[in-house]
């Protein structure tokens, strides 16, 4: 039997008899894991040496019956052997680069990732001596002509933030494989249920849990998912670096799993109506939504994409100003810098995600001030629709910018960061 994506959601990792014969998964609120006496300590010591434990840890950096539920519902998802979860998104996406990378070695990552992604790999990986290429998202030759001998790790997202680009997933693994690289890519705006890159060859899948996984805006986790061999291999450096999830936030990833494909069916629908309506409106200049037929990877998303996602990023035909004026316009969303959760969320990219580069580094990086992000809920489509017209009808009638508009100014990075 091969269940589907739902019944993984639910079932996955969950199954046998559990204490007190409850229906839900247990949150084990431990940090430390007892022993019955010296000669169990010493067979499970000895079973440790020799790979021959399986399902018992003795300290809770190393482990939790929680965590380990969720980690074999979300490998169960995404089609993997085996998922290790974290800290959170970043830390999934950090802990790779540190366990598959090394002084001398050579990373390429493609230019929509994450800002924070790219600004791990550009100052903390070139500062301990590995060579980091920047390579334009889309440019397959590009990307080969940048493989090196010491090149290991191949890094994209797919969609990426917050232009939906759609990697072409098996180009990159033959080109990657072809020269003895991997390929990891960050799938969080795909969802398992949208994308599964593992089935086109990708070698490790990330997602920030944070996001559709969790669903609620209420917790924080990143996850790694991929090959057992693999995965061994970031287990081991995270009980020496530590980025573990704690078991109530696991407990909290199990909840909103069961829920996601019903969810992101619903997300999947409304965003594409959402970007059909803001495709034909007068003060919308350019929709980017994978599921329209005007995305540049369009033809890509319809071939290994089972939905869209719930992202619709466009620009507004106004200023400053009159961005401003819509977003505050609007009714439903509110301003935030996350996605995928029950609520719909919207943000300025310019103000939200580059706000330290001010108006001159915005055109620098290819954002615009009228640049929109909007992180589709499951409230109704036909009232997000209503919410937006209304909201597109104000920034049609915005005055001249406010005094704390003009005050918009470069500042140092570390004082803004957006998911």
């Amino acid at each position: 039997m091969n269940p589907g994506s739902s019944t993984c959601a639910v079932h996955a990792g969950e199954r046998g008899e559990r204490p007190y014969h409850a229906l839900t998964t247990p949150v084990v609120q431990t940090s430390t894991f007892t022993f019955r006496d010296t000669e169990d300590l010493v067979g499970f010591m000895r079973g440790r040496m020799w790979g021959e434990v399986e399902g018992r840890v003795d300290y809770g950096r190393y482990g939790n019956p929680t965590v380990t539920a969720a980690e074999q519902k979300l490998a169960a998802l995404e089609g993997g052997e085996a998922a290790l979860l974290l800290s959170s998104g970043m830390a999934a996406v950090t802990l790779v680069f540190l366990s598959f990378l090394s002084t001398g070695t050579h990373l390429i990552l493609t230019d929509d990732c994450y800002r924070r992604t790219r600004q791990f790999a550009r100052q903390f990986l070139r500062r301990w001596g590995i060579d980091v290429t920047v390579v334009p998202m889309g440019d397959y030759e590009a990307l080969e002509q940048a493989i090196r001998p010491k090149t290991r790790l191949i890094f994209s997202e797919s969609p990426t933030n917050p232009y939906l680009r759609v990697l072409d997933l098996p180009r990159v693994v033959e080109i990657a494989h072809r020269h003895g690289v991997k390929v990891a890519v960050d799938a969080t705006f795909a969802t398992p249920i949208n994308q599964r890159p593992l089935e086109f060859g990708v070698d490790l899948v990330i997602h920030s849990a944070t996001k559709y996984l969790g669903g609620h805006n209420d917790l924080l986790a990143g996850v790694v998912i991929g090959s057992a061999p693999l995965i061994n291999l970031l287990r081991e450096t995270q009980a020496v670096v530590g980025a573990v999830l704690d078991p109530h936030t696991a407990y909290l990833l199990i909840r909103g799993l069961k829920t996601l494909a019903l969810r992101v069916a619903h997300q999947n629908e409304s965003a594409l109506q959402v970007a059909r309506f803001l495709e034909h409106h007068p003060l919308v200049r350019r929709v980017y939504y994978p599921g329209l037929p005007s995305h540049p990877d369009h033809a890509i998303a319809i071939a290994q994409m089972e939905g869209f996602g719930g992202v619709v990023s466009f620009e507004l035909a106004t200023d400053l100003a009159g961005t401003v004026a819509f977003v505050d316009a609007l009714q439903i969303p509110r301003i935030g810098p996350s996605l995928g959760g029950v609520e719909s969320l919207v943000n300025q990219v310019a103000l939200t995600s580059y706000y330290d580069l001010g108006p001159e580094g915005w055109a620098e990086v290819g954002i615009s001030a009228g640049l929109v992000r909007l992180a589709v809920g499951v409230e109704d489509p036909q009232d997000l629709i209503a919410d937006l017209a209304q909201a597109l009808e104000a920034a049609a009638r915005a005055d001249a910018p406010s005094g704390w508009l003009e005050a918009v100014s470069p500042v140092p990075l570390e004082q803004t960061s957006t998911p």
